[in-house]
């Protein structure tokens, strides 16, 4: 893939990290420092002065202050007497996200930049690059490295495309050769990360914005966006627009104006903060502006920077499913709440899309897993599914009393499946169907009973984990009622 895979990039007000990009398109090196400029090398206490005054915080969604990891390393490393590792995050697993990729393909040397201050300032051991298998950004990242000196060894780490794989305990494990999971319990990368040394691990729009930072300097740095949290942001606009793409803007934008510009119909919901994130209704998201504390005040979370649109020409409750499916099928499945917990929660969710009165079903599934898991991975899918259902509570009443949305689903929430071709549906001959249940005996994480005792399961494509369990069940039925389609791609 190449980065005419990635969607536009466009800017609000003057551009920053995407400087360039409309002239160049991607940014060699001598385009780069015709653009940017140079810098100067930071000491350590330069850095951390630097990332404080700036208020810079971690851009891969968990929003921790750069400083005070930068600190931990450094404590880490004088407790220990060993040298630090520098970790740039550029897995960039979630499906709707593209910004990271953005500026892999089209500002690499933005990443590098930030990468070579933080190593250093650090006296660093070495410099680490986790990129997503997906073949998108590495050849650009590579070209960029040949071009260049950096100040310590530098190398690119490849690991699976997929949702957990960006997880930071589980981008250390893969880069230090083990399974691309996250593991069982809680490891702070400060005290033992790559090769066991102290590791500082960001993701790469964080290494871009200290770049920018170390040039402008702190005083014009915080001159665009607002006083708490200044400086740009980026922002990956998908969903319903009819006009997706990567935008740099100021903090304190509206969000309306940046759904606007993109062509997004909102319909009754907007995504905000990816699969992980929250869902907000219409109405309050004409309130929000692109800020930490503007997402925090409408209940939810600016995250990785993900703005998702529902629209009004899809079933929301549908879509939701479908991602809640795929979600279930990420797990690491090393503990009990990912392994049987988001399984039911899952089905659950399904039920109440096909017109189930689930909904207390959800409740429990996802009491179950909340807090419990060895990763963030069950809370997020479960605070993805609660918040949907919330917002989109009129359309489960119209589901439940069998009426329905009257709408298909058409996957405007993307999923890795959506771009393969022969992907499979389920599909049952009513007329053959006598109730026997076998199926869902064998294949219970696609298919539960109805009341009346008869097979209900989801009408979207089939995900690949589950394609086995559907094989299973058409293999049972004894009536030959179910069978599986072919379904085009998206």
């Amino acid at each position: 893939m190449s980065a005419s895979k990635v969607p536009p990039v466009t800017a609000i007000g003057t551009p920053r990290i995407t400087a360039g990009f409309d002239e160049y398109g991607r940014l060699d090196l001598v385009a780069h420092q015709e653009v940017h400029g140079g810098f100067a090398a930071l000491s350590s206490g330069e850095l951390i002065g630097l990332a404080d005054r700036i208020e810079l915080r971690g851009r891969g969604g968990a929003g921790f202050p750069f400083a005070r990891k930068v600190r931990a390393v450094l404590d880490s490393c004088r407790r220990q007497d060993l040298p630090p590792v520098i970790v740039v995050n550029a897995t960039e697993g979630e499906p709707p996200s593209w910004k990271d990729k953005a500026i892999l393909t089209r500002g690499p040397h933005l990443i590098l930049d930030g990468a070579a201050l933080a190593a250093a300032a650090l006296d660093a051991e070495e410099i680490v690059i986790g990129v997503a298998d997906d073949g998108i950004g590495q050849d650009s990242l590579a070209a960029a490295l040949a071009e260049r000196k950096m100040p310590v060894p530098t190398r690119i780490v490849t690991v699976p495309h997929r949702f957990i794989s960006g997880e930071g305990g589980a981008l250390v494990r893969g880069i230090n050769g083990e399974a691309h999971i996250p593991p069982g319990r809680k490891v702070r990368s400060s005290d033992n990360g790559v090769m066991g040394l102290p590791t500082l691990l960001s993701n790469a729009e964080t290494y871009s914005q200290l770049a920018i930072a170390a040039r402008l300097g702190p005083w014009e740095y915080n001159s665009v966006g607002i006083p708490e949290e200044p400086g740009t942001v980026m922002l990956t606009v998908g969903g319903s627009a009819t006009a997706p793409a990567v935008v740099e803007a100021p903090t304190g934008t509206p969000l309306m104006d940046i759904l606007t510009m993109c062509g997004a119909d909102i319909g009754p919901g907007i995504l905000v903060g990816g699969y992980h994130g929250k869902w907000l209704s219409a109405e309050a998201a004409k309130t929000v502006t692109i800020s930490r504390k503007g997402f925090a005040k409408a209940g939810a979370t600016l995250g990785a920077g993900m703005l998702l649109p529902i629209g009004s020409s899809t079933c929301p409750l549908g879509e939701v499913a479908q991602v809640t499916q795929y979600l279930a099928g990420e797990s690491a499945g090393q503990c009990g709440p990912c392994r049987l917990g988001l399984p039911d929660l899952a089905r659950s969710v399904t039920l109440v899309s096909l017109g189930g009165n689930a909904l207390e079903d959800v409740r429990a599934a996802a009491g179950v897993v909340k807090g419990r898991g060895a990763c963030s991975h069950p809370d997020g899918t479960a605070r993805f599914a609660l918040s949907a259902l919330e917002i989109f509570h009129k359309d489960v009443a119209a589901h439940a009393n069998g009426e329905g949305c009257g709408k298909q689903v058409r996957g405007i929430l993307p999923l890795p499946y959506h771009q393969n071709q022969g992907v499979r549906k389920l599909a049952l001959d009513w007329s053959r169907c006598d109730g026997h249940g076998l199926c869902s005996a064998v294949a219970p994480e696609i298919i539960r009973l109805d009341a009346n005792g008869f097979p209900a399961f989801p009408t979207t494509p089939l995900p690949p984990w589950l394609e086995d369990g559907a094989r299973r069940a058409v293999n049972v039925c004894p009536a030959l009622a179910l069978r599986l389609t072919e379904a085009a791609g998206k």
